[in-house]
């Protein structure tokens, strides 16, 4: 892999984004992660998140990305296109099947005493549908971004096929065994 390019696991919230970054970092790859948000019950193994990323489209200050390359860094979809021009990006992008997203969503705001009847499971499934529509037609005219769509629910029946395409999008030198013995599939709680 081009150790200047950053990585980035990326989805929808709930589409196994941390999983993902857990993989990654069994295999072989440093987190870009502060860890403010702690472990729960939503996510025991941890969330791999960074502060400094729900600022892409609020600050000019990205300077942390320099410490980035080589790196992996989790960024929700929404902000991809708040990420500057002059880096290199390798992207992998969690797609899991939306009423999974939609049930692990609500199962989170339960916990936290959240209302979850601000908007009904058609809008927010129509919503999050049009924008990954959106995000993949961005995606596919970005010259410095190369993708790599990961299929959440197929994974977790062919963990091995589906880790070796990561290894060979990322340059093949990644600690494979490492990465599909950290997936939990005890984990995989809101199925469709």
């Amino acid at each position: 892999m081009d150790k200047k390019a950053i990585v980035i696991v990326s989805g929808l919230p709930r589409s196994g984004t941390s999983m993902m970054m857990k993989m990654l970092e069994a295999g072989g790859l440093e987190p870009i992660t502060d860890e403010i948000r702690k472990a729960d019950e939503d996510n025991p193994k941890g969330y791999y998140e960074l502060e400094k990323v729900k600022e892409l489209d609020k600050s000019d200050d990205n300077s942390w990305l320099e410490n980035a390359q080589g790196k992996v860094v989790k960024i929700i979809s929404q902000l991809l296109k708040d990420l500057p021009g002059n880096y290199t990006y390798k992207v992998v992008f969690m797609r899991r099947k939306m009423e999974e997203i939609l049930a692990s969503q609500k199962q989170m705001l339960v916990r936290r005493g959240e209302p979850t009847d601000r908007i009904s499971d058609e809008e927010l499934s129509s919503l999050f549908r049009k924008h990954l529509v959106q995000m993949e037609s961005w995606l596919s005219k970005q010259p410095n971004f190369d993708v790599l769509y990961f299929p959440y629910n197929d994974a977790l029946t062919d963990i091995s096929t589906h880790a070796n395409k990561i290894n060979d999008f990322l340059g093949g030198k990644m600690n494979v065994p490492a990465m599909e013995g950290v997936v939990d599939k005890s984990l995989h709680r809101q199925r469709a």
